[in-house]
């Protein structure tokens, strides 16, 4: 089922809020891309919200997908906020160099 695909890769340790919600948003996307053209969105949306609920309190970035469905759902529609994280550093040699 492709939301239990979305919902695994959400369900990871979110350092900061931050994070959390590009997480969710990314989740969203991702599911998003993987509807079938033929598909009834409101449909799949309800069916990917029912799975997601059971998540909500314990998986921050769960709880920001299950946002962006619910505000997805709402009328009369307004635009979601699926802005793609910042690029950003990771650490490279400077990182593995302090953890020695």
């Amino acid at each position: 089922m492709l939301v239990e695909r979305t919902l695994t890769q959400l369900q990871v340790e979110a350092t900061t809020t931050e994070r959390a919600q590009e997480l969710g948003r990314m989740g969203y996307i991702q599911w998003l891309g993987w509807l079938p053209g033929h598909a009834s969105y409101e449909a799949e949306a309800v069916k990917a919200y029912l799975v997601a609920m059971d998540f909500v309190d314990t998986d921050p970035a769960v709880a920001v997908f299950c946002d962006l469905i619910r505000k997805s759902l709402r009328r009369p529609l307004v635009p979601l906020d699926l802005s793609l994280p910042k690029p950003r550093r990771k650490g490279g040699a400077k990182r593995r160099r302090d953890a020695l």
